[in-house]
C-alpha cells in the first residue's frame, strides 16, 4: 500500500465548517487474481460446461482525514479493471465521535448487505461463482445496498458484550444509486436495521430486517436474517437463516447457511453448506437447492493460493439438475 499524497481541506459548509486546513491521506492498493475454473453442468446449455483461465484485477482508492471539530471523513472506491473499468463499491463515511457515523453507500456498502452471508470460509461463499446455477442464498440486504444512507451507532460495551446497531434508509430501494444531482424515477422506499452482539468468549450473534414499500403493483417486500458464530482457537463454526416475503405477488424465498473453518498459521480450510428454496405459488411446487463447498487457502506474504470444490443439487430450481465447479486461484496483493 502506497501513501501517494496529502492535501489540505480548506472548508466544509454549514455545521462542518473548519477554520484551518486539515491533513487528508490518500492510499491506493490492489489485488490481481489468476484463476483456473472448470464447470460440469450437463443438464444446462453447453455454454455452462467447460474450462477457463481468467484474471481479475481490482484497485482500491481510499482517503481519510480529520476535521477541525474532531469529526473524521473516510471514503473508498473499488474499481474492477477487467477489460472495461467499472466501479464495484464506493462509500463516504462521516465519523461524529460519540454521536456515531453517517455512511453514504454509493455502490454497495450498506450494513444489511454486509451480513447477507457471514459464514466462515477459507476462500468464498458456497454460492460464489455458481452464477449459472441461479441459487444465490444471499438475497438479504440487496435492496438497500446502493444509493442508501447508514446511521451506525457507537459500539456499546455491556460487560464483556459489544453491541453494534445500524439503521439504513434508501429512497429508491432496488434501483441503485443516482448520479450526483440526478434522481431515480421509481421510488421504492427501503429501510433496514441490523443488530450485532459479540462476546469476549468468541460467541457472536446478529440479526437484521429489511423492508421495501411502494413497489409497482403493490408487491411490498420484507426480508429477515439471523446468524450465530463461535470461534474457539483455530476453529470457527456458524449457522445462519434468511427469509424473504413478497406481499401480494411473487415467490417467497428461504435460505439456510452453515460453515466450519480451521486456521493453522498461514493455512485455512473450510466446509460450507447452504440451501435455497423458492416457495410455491399456486400449483408451482417449492424446490430446494443444496449447495456444498470444500475450500482451502494458503498465504505466503503477498501471495495467496486458494482452491474450492463446489456442487449444487437441484440447480436452477430444477429437480435433478446438478452444477459442479472446481477452481484454483492465485492472488497477489499490492
Amino acid at each position: 500500500m502506497n501513501n501517494l499524497k496529502k492535501i489540505g481541506l480548506s472548508a466544509l459548509a454549514g455545521s462542518l465548517a473548519v477554520t484551518s486546513a486539515s491533513a487528508f491521506d490518500y492510499t491506493v492498493s490492489g489485488t490481481a487474481t489468476m484463476a483456473y475454473s472448470s464447470v460440469d453442468a450437463p443438464a444446462f446449455a453447453p455454454s455452462t460446461t467447460g474450462k477457463g483461465i481468467g484474471l481479475a484485477t481490482d484497485l482500491t482508492f481510499a482517503g481519510n482525514g480529520e476535521l477541525d471539530n474532531g469529526y473524521t471523513v473516510d471514503w473508498f472506491m473499488v474499481l474492477d479493471t477487467d477489460a472495461a473499468v467499472s466501479n464495484t463499491s464506493g462509500t463516504l463515511a462521516l465519523g461524529m465521535g460519540s454521536l456515531g457515523t453517517l455512511q453514504f453507500n454509493n455502490h454497495a456498502g450498506a450494513k444489511a448487505n454486509g451480513i447477507d452471508d457471514v459464514m466462515p470460509a477459507a476462500y468464498n461463499e458456497t454460492w460464489d461463482g455458481l452464477t449459472s446455477a441461479n441459487n444465490d442464498p444471499s438475497f438479504f440486504g440487496g435492496a438497500t445496498a446502493s444509493g442508501s444512507i447508514d446511521y451506525r451507532a457507537p459500539a456499546l460495551d455491556l460487560g464483556g458484550i459489544t453491541a453494534n446497531l445500524a439503521l439504513t434508509y434508501d429512497p429508491a430501494a432496488e434501483e441503485g444509486s443516482a448520479t450526483k444531482g440526478g434522481q431515480n424515477t421509481v421510488n421504492n422506499v427501503g429501510t433496514a436495521v441490523v443488530l450485532e452482539l459479540s462476546h469476549e468468549s468468541g460467541l457472536s450473534i446478529g440479526a437484521g430486517q429489511e423492508s421495501v414499500d411502494g413497489q409497482v403493483g403493490g408487491s411490498d417486500e420484507e426480508s429477515v436474517t439471523a446468524y450465530v458464530k463461535y470461534s474457539m482457537g483455530p476453529v470457527t463454526v456458524g449457522y445462519q437463516e434468511a427469509y424473504q416475503n413478497t406481499i401480494n405477488n411473487g415467490q417467497d424465498l428461504e435460505a439456510t447457511m452453515m460453515g466450519i473453518s480451521y486456521t493453522a498459521g498461514d493455512l485455512s480450510v473450510s466446509y460450507g453448506e447452504s440451501t435455497y428454496t423458492s416457495h410455491a405459488i399456486g400449483a408451482t411446487a417449492a424446490i430446494e437447492s443444496d449447495l456444498d463447498s470444500i475450500q482451502a487457502a494458503y498465504t505466503m506474504g503477498a501471495m495467496t493460493i486458494s482452491a474450492a470444490m463446489s456442487e449444487t443439487g437441484n440447480a436452477g430450481n430444477v429437480v435433478g439438475q446438478t452444477h459442479e465447479e472446481n477452481e484454483i486461484a492465485v492472488t497477489f496483493a499490492f
